[in-house]
């Protein structure tokens, strides 16, 4: 048994039964799960946390699987680093880094790939497939084999090598696309009745939101129940985001937290930024990006089905969405690591270089208490990195000159 409520659509509103497979509502927009958080609020508490697994699972009244359905190598409650070497050569004096590369997979894709997979083993889903830039790919195929459920991956050609091997590795069936991310969409979209396939892409399933939503629930656990002036999230599809949000709403509800709530900044590469030019226009969804291209594979999204929910989050919290250049990004990541000893993806670097700019500009303020989310881990961006760092002959290789043996 679990809590839920029943699944409603963010679009229309209208509801439907838990319990069965669904992906989108009738109307094209995302399903997603709601719970008796009045129930739940009576028989569970924060302070019972102290005895739950080391896990996201340690919220599983609020995430959907039941017990015996829950495929977990491990993913969530991932460390919130103080930054403060970092944080004094910015110019912000309470500086976090909430370190997602450590998750299996390397990335925060296995929270909501954990949870997704378990819906399916739940309600005997015995096929996957997902469009993905890579990271997401690389976690369906690892709960896939954990679960022992096919997973059918279609990747751009030109995604990182690590999450091409990875997929491999796992037993998954690999499509190379001569295109983005919505090229494979598309690829999915036309073959998955034929083949039985259940659509894990962004938000067109319930499930994937729910397991990154944990992100929301963690952050306020380890802050002592409170919640940051600003969190930075670099928003591709943006489901972490938008599923903070409403982690936050859920908490509230429960009585784990007030009314506050912090500035939700997204960031956006500035070869793909449809959801900051949304923002900037004053619209409510964003249009197509045609010609997106990033080093950031995780930001390559030319659109995103829940940029409408995004765009609600942003405004409500009071936030801002801004775009950062490749150049950028990398400086600002190896910047990162230098100070801090924390390797992050282009998309982590995105968000220390957005954090540069807004205090720059006085959106923020020194004092403010900053969460930084880095959704992935640099080891998964070794050709991104290596313009950066060539691998050539360097000034103290030449110093130890007849010390190195010719390979």
């Amino acid at each position: 048994m679990t809590n839920v409520a029943g699944l409603e659509c963010a679009a229309c509103g209208k509801t439907r039964e838990a319990g069965r497979v669904h992906n989108l509502c009738e109307c094209g927009g995302p399903l997603l799960v709601r719970y008796h958080l009045d129930a739940i609020r009576k028989q569970w508490n924060r302070d019972s946390l102290a005895g739950a697994p080391d896990s996201m699972w340690r919220y599983a009244p609020v995430l959907p699987a039941s017990e015996t359905s829950i495929v977990s190598l491990g993913e969530g409650m991932t460390p919130l680093v103080r930054a403060s070497r970092l944080g004094a050569k910015l110019g912000a004096n309470h500086l976090l880094i909430k370190d997602e590369g450590v998750n299996p997979t390397g990335s925060f894709k296995a929270r909501g790939l954990s949870c997704a997979i378990s819906l399916c083993k739940q309600l005997g889903i015995r096929k996957t497939a997902i469009p993905s830039a890579g990271n997401a790919a690389g976690a369906l195929a690892a709960y896939a084999a954990a679960a022992g459920i096919e997973a059918h991956i279609f990747m751009p050609k030109d995604v990182p090598q690590s999450n091409f091997l990875e997929c491999k590795a796992a037993g998954a069936h690999v499509t190379l696309v001569n295109g983005l991310i919505s090229d494979c969409g598309k690829l999915v979209a036309a073959r998955k009745d034929a083949e039985g396939w259940f659509d894990v892409s962004t938000l067109k399933e319930p499930y994937r939101i729910e397991g990154k939503k944990t992100m929301g629930y963690e952050v306020a656990e380890q802050l002592g129940w409170r919640l940051p002036a600003a969190i930075f999230y670099p928003a591709g599809g943006g489901v972490g985001l938008i599923g903070m949000w409403k982690a936050f709403e859920e908490m509230e509800t429960l009585g784990w937290i007030g009314a506050q709530r912090p500035k939700m900044i997204a960031v956006q590469a500035a070869g793909c930024q449809p959801v900051v030019r949304a923002f900037e226009r004053g619209e409510e969804r964003s249009e197509f990006f045609e010609g997106a291209e990033t080093v950031a594979s995780g930001l390559r999204v030319p659109k995103a089905l829940g940029d409408f929910l995004m765009l609600r989050a942003i405004r409500e919290s009071g936030g801002t969405a801004i775009a950062i250049s490749d150049s950028e990004m990398l400086d600002a990541a190896v910047e990162l690591a230098s100070a801090e000893g924390i390797f992050a993806a282009p998309e982590g670097g995105a968000c220390v270089a957005a954090l540069r700019k807004l205090l720059a500009n006085g959106f923020l303020k020194p004092d403010d208490e900053i969460v930084i989310y880095n959704t992935g881990s640099g080891l998964k961006y070794a050709e991104a990195y290596s313009v950066r760092f060539p691998r050539s002959a360097s000034s103290e290789q030449d110093k130890l000159g007849g010390l190195i043996t010719p390979r």
